[in-house]
């Protein structure tokens, strides 16, 4: 061989070979029955995969977003959102780019409010605080009404969010 075709040879095997050294990202995504495993104590929602999103709907009284008011109509998705059940779903199946949580009046259907989580919009420490604000609303919230509060202004630091303004207007 001459000197060039050695050089040749080098240069197309210091590109290719770690291309080849890589491994390949795993995009699966979740059925709607392995998604709806992930949150097995959560009995009030429905599940869906549309695309490579994960959506939870979850049936909201309406007597307790009246008698709530904005604040229980703002803070239900997070509720659902930021939970271990989340976090694991996210870990489980890397091609899910995110997941979205829409609560709605059980009778009439009647969306009241959505937010969606990007996958990488917490990281491990994030993670952390998201779980205990969630947990500390829901243990505590109905108590302590600011620590919804500190709820919804977590979750809207933190996701795509709309509420229907004929809860919270």
């Amino acid at each position: 061989m001459n000197r060039r075709a050695i050089i040749n040879f080098l240069a197309v095997t210091l590109i290719v070979a770690p291309l080849a050294c890589e491994e390949a990202l795993d995009l699966s995504l979740p059925s709607e029955s392995e998604a709806g495993a992930h949150y097995p104590s959560s009995s009030d929602l429905t599940i869906r995969v549309s695309g490579n999103i994960v959506e939870l709907t979850v049936d909201q009284p309406l007597r307790q977003v009246r008698r709530g008011g904005s604040l229980w109509a703002k803070v239900g998705p997070y509720i659902y959102l930021f939970t271990d059940e989340t976090e694991n779903l996210l870990r489980a199946y890397p091609g899910v780019s995110g997941v979205r949580v829409i609560t709605r009046t059980g009778s009439s259907k009647a969306e009241v409010a959505r937010a969606f989580l990007h996958r990488d919009s917490l990281n491990e420490l994030t993670w952390r605080r998201a779980r205990n604000i969630a947990g500390k609303a829901r243990t505590e919230g109905t108590r302590r009404p600011v620590l919804l509060e500190d709820l919804v202004e977590w979750g809207q630091d933190h996701t795509e969010f709309g509420y229907n303004e004929e809860f919270v207007g």
